[in-house]
């Protein structure tokens, strides 16, 4: 009895800031609406002409679940504060949790009208045009966004999203080229066509490879996919086969089960098989990755036991986003010999026989043109000990390009 006389008291000798910051802690640290309401309406009372207190309480409704409330504040705060971006961020993010894009949309357009920079109606206008399935709109909300801030990782996921959903089809061609200051004197050449198909299983590519290497040609056909388990979890599948054992291996395989943790991590752990005239070589690899604003951290080691010796590989690439997915700067380190390189299909007994001691460094530049054009160039030197006392560099540059359609 005591506590409820006293508690209006209570109320009534609290400002309306200290009632809108105590609703603040009871919404976000003790996820309880209910009194959070209680306490912005006691505070509007006090201050019914506060639009961020009025916008904090249509945003209680919203998440207490009485959208009918919500609306009606939110109808009454653009009305009154027709100038209020925030005031159309809040509404529009209801109507977009609702499913009502169109109206969504136009509370999202008359926001921009007032601040076109604002990140948070940029992408939430992405957002509502993505599951409009109006992808060309969407990336356009989303280059603007990336223009504005190249470190906005939610717009990064987003366009890579729409990228994968509005293109369900995508060709690509690349070649590659290594020089060899000792070990050979012939130079390499690689050359690749592929096709990729997306569906909602994922992606599936089949791919052509050509090398002259040793003054000899080659072909070898790949099949690839990137099947989707759950939202957490997908994976990587791998087979190839060649006819000519002497340039590429005879067949090859490989898995790995990527999951995506939270706060940005990646974890992955896999393997890869080479064979090479019935002699088959394994390698288990695991790599951890980790977005943090505009940069992307992957490190990685590949593990090949051998009869007298484990071969191990470790590498570190770093990505710097310029903009979407697509367009970034990557500078890799490594060390030792990389079993998904298509440089290193050597990789039998002689090779390990050395525990592949190698220190390389690779750099590469990618772009994306008018959203489904992909252009990539990169470098590479590799000084590899190829026999007990003797070391050789290796020289590599390559260019790229996908269309996506």
């Amino acid at each position: 009895m005591v506590t409820l006389l006293f508690a209006p008291a209570a109320f009534a000798q609290q400002t309306s800031d200290e009632l809108y910051a105590e609703a603040r802690t009871q919404a976000f640290d003790n996820k309880n609406y209910k009194e959070a309401i209680i306490l912005a309406q006691k505070a509007l009372e006090q201050t019914p002409d506060y639009p961020d207190l009025n916008i904090f309480l249509g945003r209680l409704y919203t998440w207490n679940g009485q959208t009918e409330n919500a609306c009606n504040t939110f109808d009454s705060v653009v009305k009154k504060y027709p100038n209020n971006v925030d005031a159309y961020l809040a509404y529009g993010s209801l109507e977009y949790w609702s499913k009502n894009y169109d109206k969504a949309l136009q509370l999202t357009d008359k926001g921009l009208a007032i601040n076109p920079k604002s990140e948070e109606l940029l992408l939430l206008r992405a957002r509502i045009l993505s599951d409009s399935k109006k992808y060309p709109e969407a990336n356009k909300s989303l280059k603007t966004l990336l223009e504005i801030n190249p470190k906005n990782n939610d717009a990064r996921t987003l366009s890579q999203k729409i990228s994968m959903m509005s293109s369900k089809n995508a060709v690509g061609i690349n070649y590659d080229y290594y020089h060899f200051d000792k070990r050979f004197d012939d130079d390499w050449h690689i050359a690749g066509v592929d096709y990729t198909r997306q569906g909602s299983f994922g992606t599936i590519t089949g791919r052509v490879n050509y090398a002259n290497k040793f003054a000899m040609d080659a072909l070898q056909f790949e099949i690839e996919s990137y099947p989707r388990i759950s939202n957490t979890f997908y994976a990587f599948v791998n087979f190839g086969m060649s006819d000519d054992q002497g340039i590429f291996p005879e067949y090859k395989t490989g898995f790995s089960l990527f999951a995506n943790l939270p706060k940005g991590f990646e974890a992955e752990g896999g393997f890869r098989m080479l064979s090479f005239s019935g002699e088959q070589t394994w390698t288990y690899t695991a790599s951890v990755g980790k977005y943090y604003k505009n940069l992307w951290f992957n490190l990685r080691a590949y593990i090949t036991p051998n009869s007298d010796s484990v071969g191990q590989s470790y590498q570190l690439t770093t990505r710097y986003y310029l903009g979407g997915p697509d367009d970034y700067l990557s500078l890799r380190l490594g060390t030792g010999i990389n079993p998904d390189g298509q440089n290193n299909i050597l990789l039998n007994g002689e090779a390990f026989s050395y525990k592949l001691k190698s220190n390389n460094i690779a750099a590469e530049y990618r772009t994306t043109i008018n959203q489904t054009y992909v252009f990539y160039v990169k470098a590479g030197l590799e000084n590899q000990k190829y026999a007990p006392d003797t070391k050789g560099n290796q020289i590599s540059a390559g260019i790229g390009a996908i269309k996506r359609f």
